[in-house]
């Protein structure tokens, strides 16, 4: 087969959402199961700066409606093609959707050119002989290239619509349908002063899927009230769930490049090496015989520390060793300053730093806390799981789907949920990963933490199952 993804971000080169990371891992996945996959992005100022190569094509590609585009060519190093669409006023930004919490105000005009771009590329490469097989497109951006589609003749081809992260799905004012687009007579019916994006998507995309089976479930849910569900609800949709992974050339504590000293499930004696270099870094005391919790909020996830912060008095009183780390880890407050004056040689409080930082304290890690709020895709659960930081977080749909409850006797579970988006809730959820700890079968969970199959082969397996069965509902 031969497959377009189309998406706002790429990992590594342009990541602010679990979208970037996914992307990149399924396209190498389908990649190395012998198919030929291209991305097709914006083009950010990050890859060339990065240093990955890409050349300009000599002719612009005409857009759907008027106007035309300058495309780049490249290849990633997984042997994945790259097509990056160029429009330096609207991509040479700080952000890819915004900056400081709010979206950037042209963002209809700014992913209007992306799906249009994808639209004519896609148009392009038929006319070419060279016709795509499936489209695969991600969240609201992607979704845009498929609306677009509709408005060329001749130019149907099979689409996957991954909602990686619905709630981001802006409602654009119906003036802004020409920048998105949008063919006039797709809102034949809808409400004239609001666009939905996603809810037009959903209707004319073959396939639905998102990152965890819980996640679909809730989405086929017309009684969640918004435009999405409604649409799924009236046309009989369901959304299929695949639970993703994480890429083992990037996670995987036997060949980590960034951490101190490698280890894996059979031979983790130098976990404890790896613990001891943390500890000397942040200036944390060696000596305790105590686990290294580590509290870590990523950006562009719903990981907000307010959680954590309002627990870390009650966590304190514990015998443990503290890291917390993310966005806001800083945030002025006296009792956060008292609390690390106190407790100056087991709390230490850091920026979620680079992504050498981050490997550095899954590495080093007994436990590892995810403060998330909301969880679409469950990937840093699985990051934590790969390095036998084992895992306590809130039973979000993502959360449930990656982690089983340990119970009592730790015969079974690969980690420690808990329910309520409460402190004393997190409190008990620790606390039980502390006691898992301090007995005889910690060694025994930690190793079948890590033996877990967390790699993308299998879920890259299924979502060409479900390109297979796309492209015979669409031949039917």
């Amino acid at each position: 087969m031969d497959i377009l993804m189309v998406a706002a971000e790429l990992g590594p080169w342009v990541a602010e959402t679990d979208t970037a990371g996914t992307v990149a891992a399924l396209a190498k996945a389908v990649r190395q199961l012998g198919h030929e996959v291209t991305v097709a992005v914006p083009r950010y100022p990050g890859f060339e700066e990065a240093g990955l190569l890409v050349a300009r094509r000599l002719t612009p590609l005409p857009l759907p409606g008027g106007g035309e585009v300058t495309v780049f060519d490249g290849q990633l190093p997984s042997g994945v093609g790259l097509v990056l669409f160029d429009a330096p006023v609207l991509f040479e930004r700080p952000g890819v959707y915004g900056e400081e919490s709010a979206d950037y105000a042209d963002n209809a005009r700014r992913f209007g050119l992306l799906g249009r771009a994808a639209a004519a590329f896609v148009r392009q490469r038929a006319q070419q002989g060279k016709a795509f097989d499936v489209l695969h497109l991600f969240d609201w951006p992607g979704a845009l290239a498929a609306l677009a589609l509709t408005g060329l003749e001749g130019e149907r081809v099979p689409s996957v619509l991954t909602l990686t992260d619905p709630r981001r799905r802006p409602v654009f004012p119906a003036s802004a349908l020409a920048e998105l687009g949008i063919p006039p007579e797709l809102i034949a019916g809808a409400p004239s002063h609001e666009l939905d994006v996603l809810a037009l998507a959903a209707a004319q995309a073959d396939t639905l899927t998102a990152p965890s089976p819980s996640l679909g479930a809730s989405l086929g849910d017309p009684a969640q009230g918004g435009a999405l569900e409604r649409t799924l609800g009236e046309l009989g949709k369901s959304v299929l769930g695949v639970l993703g992974g994480v890429d083992y050339a990037l996670y995987n504590p036997a060949t980590d490049p960034l951490i101190g000293s490698r280890y894996d499930a059979e031979e983790p004696s130098n976990k404890a090496r790896d613990r001891t270099l943390l500890l000397r870094e942040l200036g944390l005391e060696l000596g305790l015989d105590a686990p290294l919790v580590a509290v870590l909020a990523e950006p562009g996830r719903d990981a907000r520390l307010e959680l954590a912060l309002a627990a870390l008095p009650a966590l304190l009183r514990q015998e443990l060793v503290l890291v917390l780390a993310g966005p806001g880890a800083h945030a002025p407050g006296g009792k956060l300053a008292a609390l690390r004056e106190r407790h100056a040689d087991r709390l230490a409080v850091v920026d979620a730093g680079d992504e050498g930082f981050r490997h550095r304290l899954l590495a080093a890690a007994d436990i590892l806390v995810d403060p998330a709020l909301t969880d679409a895709s469950g990937r840093l659960i699985m990051a934590a799981q790969r390095y036998g930081a084992v895992p306590v977080a809130r039973a979000t749909l993502a959360a449930r789907d990656a982690i089983v409850d340990c119970d009592v006797a730790l015969e079974t579970g690969t980690g420690f949920l808990f329910d309520d988006a409460s402190p004393k809730a997190l409190e008990g959820a620790v606390a039980r990963a502390l006691a898992a700890w301090r007995s005889p079968g910690w060694a025994r969970l930690r190793r079948r933490v890590m033996r877990l199959d967390l790699g993308w082969d299998r879920p890259a397996r299924r979502y060409l199952a479900i390109y297979r069965q796309t492209l015979g509902a669409a031949a039917a």
